[in-house]
């Protein structure tokens, strides 16, 4: 059956959402509406990792051949504390430029037949009532979900550290981590390639390193020479791009973690960030929002009512979302609490890094849980303690929690 949608954000979500829509049926009057210039997207490289690729051949092996083709791969990560450095073997990583990712999605889109309009903002589903379906796609602050947000059951959480989405010239041949000491604190980085000329570099610090280093004050240019003289030693000489704004602030943010009780209302129906974020530290933003695409898409070729396939889209998703955002609260955490690993000889704090997802790490000290997970490695008793433990002392923490706001 032939149905109009308009898709509200011309992100990946967005824009993968109609490119398998118009698989599904060519005939599908489909429309992506964008309020920002096209090229004028904010961001430098996303990461993903093999099983989305998997995906994304499954579902139109054209575009992801493209996006294929356009990625940068690493298989190392290196974490530099202090004047050490330790480099441990990995699974294969993939970095793409955000741009270079649109570009490849908007050009599949369109020669399907879907119209692009950009600079075109909606931020009622009254302008697109003629739809027969809304698609939310415009991103954690989208303007679709706030105006409804007691229906969906909008909460945010903030977090407690400060972060900056940066650009490099240098170009990172493994993911990256730097921790330096500075008089006021730890501050770290993040950095990965994501072409042949660029790498993404995300700094992080807790408040009172933010404050005491002066770069709730200081401009961007100030900053980020600040910036790039703490961490010359993995920038090799390279500057740190920063984004232009014209109060010559810097970019500074907490992140959100944005939750909805439910995903959709009549006929309008939330995707992507404007559904649910998940820390930057797992990597995993364009991933899921790309695999909401392909869940809702599913949905909607399985279920010829329209309230069928959008409650399945959310059983769905909800449902595997659960672990990825379960790791990503422990991964932020984790960093929240540097100070209780960063001591650690290297390779073992690096070891820790690797499972910060744990929902047992938190509770066990630092070194015994480092001999207990090399020791869990050959033995299954202990692989089974682990996993049996991680969650009971998981769900206890969060009942003591909900017990104290009463």
């Amino acid at each position: 059956m032939r149905v109009k949608v308009a898709i509200v954000g011309g992100g990946p979500a967005g824009l993968y959402l109609s490119i398998l829509l118009k698989l599904q049926d060519p005939a599908h009057d489909i429309t992506v509406h964008e309020r920002d210039p096209e090229g004028s997207t904010y961001g430098w490289g996303v990461t993903y990792w093999q099983g989305l690729l998997d995906r994304l051949h499954a579902h139109d092996p054209e575009s992801a051949r493209a996006v294929d083709a356009a990625s940068v791969r690493w298989s190392d990560g290196v974490a530099h504390v202090r004047d050490l450095t330790t480099r441990h073997r990995g699974d294969q990583g993939h970095g793409i430029g955000r741009h270079r990712l649109l570009e490849i999605l908007a050009a599949r889109a369109r020669s399907l037949g879907v119209r692009l309009h950009h600079q075109h903002e909606v931020t009622d589903a009254q302008a697109v009532a003629d739809a027969d379906l809304v698609v939310a796609a415009d991103g954690v602050r989208s303007a679709l979900r706030t105006r409804h947000a007691d229906h969906f059951g909008t909460e945010v959480s903030v977090g407690r550290n400060s972060y900056i989405w940066l650009g490099t010239t240098k170009v990172f041949d493994a993911f990256t981590f730097a921790f330096v000491e500075t008089d006021h604190g730890w501050i770290w980085a993040y950095g990965y390639g994501y072409s042949d000329t660029h790498s993404t570099c995300v700094v992080e610090c807790s408040p009172e390193t933010w404050t005491g280093l002066g770069l709730d004050r200081a401009s961007e240019a100030d900053g980020l020479a600040l910036l790039e003289k703490l961490f010359a030693d993995v920038l090799d000489g390279h500057p740190l791009i920063g984004r232009d704004r014209s109060d010559g602030g810097a970019q500074w943010l907490n992140f959100r973690t944005l939750t909805n009780r439910t995903w959709h209302r009549d006929n309008l129906v939330l995707l992507g960030d404007a559904a649910h974020t998940t820390h930057y530290s797992i990597g995993a933003g364009t991933t899921l929002a790309l695999e909401d695409a392909i869940a809702l898409a599913d949905a909607l070729s399985e279920h010829a009512a329209l309230p069928d396939a959008l409650a399945a889209y959310e059983r769905d998703r909800k449902q595997a979302l659960l672990s990825v955002q379960s790791a990503a609260r422990y991964s932020a955490q984790w960093y929240e609490n540097l100070p209780r690993y960063i001591h650690l000889p290297p390779e073992r704090m690096f070891a820790l890094l690797g499972q910060r997802h744990s929902p047992l790490l938190p509770y066990v000290p630092p070194q015994l849980y480092y001999r207990l997970d090399r020791a869990a490695g050959q033995l299954e008793p202990l692989r089974r303690l682990k996993r049996w433990l991680g969650p009971r002392l998981a769900r206890g923490v969060h009942a003591r929690r909900l017990e104290s706001r009463k």
